[in-house]
């Protein structure tokens, strides 16, 4: 059995540093169900309640994800999969020849950080299911530390297991996102639906008013910022920055026939999203309700409070589904770093990482603000590409930099994403604009300053020697 495991990794074959080749391209279906499974996932049942606790109006919440979330997959469609489909590589090749291996280096490492971090509070979240038979005390909204022993045992239980699956590639892992998807959803639904009563909705006509007034009541829980339309509205469309503004879905769709591809976003967009989002602030609602408004903040029980079993069961496979890939782009990450490793071994390493960072319940408490910083961080670089693909050609300007003039570092690429972040963090501390709205001047703050660095470099480009 072992011998057969070992050799099925040895056989996993990412394409790292290469176009996928034909036979190797996957239909709409297999995006459809990746989209569903990842976004209809543990994020879910963390983000929906944080709406409730940082109150988020009915009004607010219902447009402001309708409009993110069209935002979102707008990104994908048009910045992310064009780009990914022409080129049919990873990302990280992608950056090394613009940005060169040193610069390119750097932000794999940041990157596949992030990821673990991301990958993380999914699995913290699915240990808060598995960890519910055994009466683990769960963590609370203000917990940064693990609480127990007990509590560190089952997140390395699910780490393995989650690890192991990602270590088997992308075919595995949206086969088992396409399972596991169309379950999940229907378990959001069932579970919400079923605990509406307790809130005093029985028909149709009930909904609205104990909507306004007992769940997404505009008043946020102590301690909490408040939430607007404008909060909700960007952080719909920011969540997922480093993905599509940001371009680590590159990764994904070089496997797509088409960029259009990019579309079947809305899948994740509209049933995870929007749908679960509303699904789990309702259940978080019922829980507050019933603990009289506890500071315990756990998926797991929560979903099993409505469902049993089966909401138990869905919060470990949601966080499952959001890991698994996550952990994949985090190992192909670091694997560009060191390119004769083998994909497998490194993803191993990662998920090591990430089991660590599972064990600090501060990965999803702030959840909301992770994700924020996280995409901020890396979304210069996706401009950097939208850029040099787009428009460097039109602007006589030499499109990959690195490969084309033998550059370890492409200095215009790093002064762009380091004064970016640093314009970003200025106008956060003096002019008091927060995390949630920082990416959109960010991003055409990279752009202008990638153009202007790259004129500036340009007579020296001839001094580079050209790689052979």
């Amino acid at each position: 059995m072992l011998k057969r495991f070992t050799a099925k990794l040895k056989s996993v074959q990412e394409y790292e540093r290469e176009s996928i080749p034909a036979s190797k391209l996957k239909s709409t279906r297999s995006f459809l169900g990746m989209y569903a499974g990842e976004h209809t996932a543990g994020t879910e049942f963390v983000i929906g309640p944080l709406f409730v606790a940082h109150g988020a109006s009915a009004v607010d919440l219902i447009w402001g994800l309708l409009l993110g979330n069209l935002l979102a997959v707008l990104s994908w469609a048009f910045l992310c999969a064009p780009i990914a489909v022409k080129e049919r590589i990873t990302l990280y090749y992608k950056l090394e020849k613009i940005c060169g291996k040193g610069l390119t280096t750097v932000y794999n490492l940041v990157n596949a950080l992030m990821f673990c971090f991301l990958a993380g509070s999914m699995i913290a979240v699915a240990a808060t299911a598995v960890g519910i038979p055994f009466d683990i005390p769960m963590p609370q909204l203000t917990d940064w530390m693990p609480g127990s022993v007990s509590w560190v045992i089952t997140v390395v239980a699910v780490g393995i297991v989650t690890t192991l699956i990602a270590t088997l590639g992308y075919e595995q892992v949206s086969r088992f996102a396409n399972i596991a998807a169309p379950w999940m959803i229907l378990v959001f639904l069932a579970a919400a639906l079923a605990v509406l009563p307790e809130l005093g909705v029985n028909s149709i006509g009930d909904f609205w008013p104990v909507a306004e007034t007992k769940i997404w009541t505009g008043i946020p829980m102590e301690g909490q910022s408040k939430f607007t339309f404008w909060h909700i509205l960007f952080f719909a469309w920011f969540c997922n920055m480093a993905m599509h503004i940001g371009m680590a879905d590159m990764s994904i769709f070089r496997y797509a026939r088409s960029w259009k591809a990019g579309f079947t976003s809305a899948a994740g967009m509209y049933v995870g999203h929007y749908i679960a989002w509303l699904a789990s602030g309702i259940l978080y609602a019922v829980f507050l309700q019933q603990s009289q408004n506890s500071l315990e903040f756990a998926p797991g029980p929560v979903a099993y409070y409505a469902v049993g079993l089966t909401g138990a069961i869905c919060v470990i496979i949601a966080g499952w589904t959001t890991a698994n890939p996550t952990i994949y782009r985090a190992g192909l990450a670091v694997q560009a770093v060191i390119p004769k490793s083998q994909t497998w071994k490194v993803t191993i390493i990662v998920g090591l990482v990430t089991t660590t960072a599972a064990c600090f319940p501060a990965l999803v408490m702030k959840l909301l603000d992770f994700v924020a910083l996280y995409g901020l961080i890396l979304m210069p670089m996706g401009a950097i590409i939208f850029i040099d693909y787009h428009l460097f050609p039109r602007l006589k300007l030499t499109s990959e930099r690195a490969l084309a003039t033998g550059q370890n570092i492409n200095w215009a690429a790093a002064g762009t994403w380091g004064i970016t972040l640093t314009a970003c963090l200025l106008i956060n501390q003096y002019f008091g604009v927060e995390i949630f709205f920082l990416g959109l001047p960010g991003w055409f703050i990279a752009v202008l300053l990638y153009i202007g660095f790259s004129y500036l470099l340009k007579p020296y480009a001839s001094l580079q020697p050209k790689l052979s």
